[in-house]
């Protein structure tokens, strides 16, 4: 597994991104899970478990310091709950490759739409 060092280093820098990108934390740790060895499925998995408690931190923040509103939040919550839900029960069943490459054309959508500025 994973020195302790480089764990704390990795999770420091992905916590850091995920709260100034918004996403970024999951966009890092998915390549750098990848890189330690794991498959693209396991990745995946362990990128949302470390990702999730440091998104509800940041997100307690940005609510706390006025950035969002709970009501603003609230309204994506049923879909996306029922997004993450189908996603999960989705992932066993796709192969790592299929992964891989969808996780990389997503990676390279976003990256094109952000250049082109929208």
């Amino acid at each position: 597994m994973l020195k302790k060092w480089k764990a704390a280093a990795a999770g420091l820098f992905i916590g850091l991104c995920n709260a100034v990108f918004g996403a970024g934390g999951g966009l890092l740790a998915v390549p750098y899970f990848r890189r330690q060895g794991l498959a693209q499925r396991d990745a995946q998995a362990l990128s949302l478990s470390v990702t999730l408690p440091l998104s509800a931190l940041s997100a307690a923040v940005y609510l706390g310091q006025g950035f969002v509103t709970l009501s603003d939040a609230l309204r994506f919550w049923p879909a996306g709950l029922l997004g993450a839900a189908a996603g999960a029960l989705l992932l066993p069943r796709c192969s790592n490759r299929a992964l891989q490459a969808a996780f990389s054309a997503l990676m390279l959508w976003c990256g094109v739409r952000l250049l082109l500025g929208g």
